[in-house]
């Protein structure tokens, strides 16, 4: 079922979303050569609680941390310890969120470790813009296709392929809602947008095959044939005066 926000809801919304862009900022900032991602996501725990708000990946469905931080080959779940030691030229993805008077935020960013190759920034910069090419298809009397194909079109254009097994979702007093929300698709197909949905849009975008496999962690998902992968998500509210990014600070 989706559900539709009031406008006093997407105002609760904004203040989860505000704390959540907030918290990928400060741990974004952490990445650096040398420091553990169980360090970055100390920073994060600590910017959320301070803010009084409530870190939502922790201990949802056993997720053991504050963020998924995934590195270089690793799409998404990764999962944040003392022995993952960041390294020069890494790119790292860091997914998280926060909780706040019952309504979630959600975003993610790819974040470059000291000098990364050309290649790898390449694919961080049109992972980047793939984001906003769908949310600007996030259009009022649209479809959930318009934004499926407007982030796949803009990638596989650039030699890259689209993540399947994993997709964007609906988000509000639940962390995942209804619809989902794919990275591939077909224009004018799908859920009709309207005007109170929340969506999260993540584009997941690999340098080599589409294809994932899971460690046997039972969270963290690698791309199959080793290549590197980027990570990027906005929580969006769509309105009648077009989509609207909920987390910024």
């Amino acid at each position: 079922m989706i559900v539709l926000k009031t406008n006093r809801e997407l105002a609760l919304m904004r203040e989860a979303c505000r704390i959540s862009a907030g918290a990928l900022r400060v741990a974004g900032e952490a990445v650096q050569p040398g420091v553990s991602t169980e360090e970055i996501d100390r920073i994060a725990y600590e910017y959320i609680i301070k803010q009084g708000a409530k870190p939502n990946f922790l201990n949802y469905n056993g997720f053991p941390a504050t963020a998924c931080i995934s590195i270089n080959d690793e799409v998404i779940h990764g999962i944040p310890s003392k022995k993952r030691v960041i390294k020069e030229g890494d790119i790292v993805s860091i997914d998280l969120g926060a909780s706040l008077n019952g309504y979630n935020g959600d975003n993610a960013a790819t974040f470059a470790a000291g000098k990364i190759s050309p290649e790898a920034e390449r694919l961080i910069n049109t992972t980047r813009e793939s984001l906003y090419k769908g949310i600007e298809a996030a259009v009022a009397g649209g479809r959930i296709g318009d934004i499926s194909s407007a982030v796949q079109r803009y990638c596989e254009e650039r030699g890259y392929s689209v993540v399947r097994d994993f997709v964007g979702h609906g988000i509000g007093s639940k962390l995942h809602e209804d619809p989902s929300v794919p990275n591939y698709g077909t224009p004018g197909r799908g859920v009709r947008l309207l005007p109170g949905m929340t969506l999260a849009i993540e584009p997941m975008i690999n340098m080599g095959g589409f294809e994932v496999r899971q460690l046997s962690d039972g969270w963290t998902i690698k791309t199959k044939d080793a290549g590197l992968s980027a990570h990027f998500e906005h929580t969006v509210a769509i309105t009648t005066d077009g989509p609207k990014i909920l987390t910024v600070e």
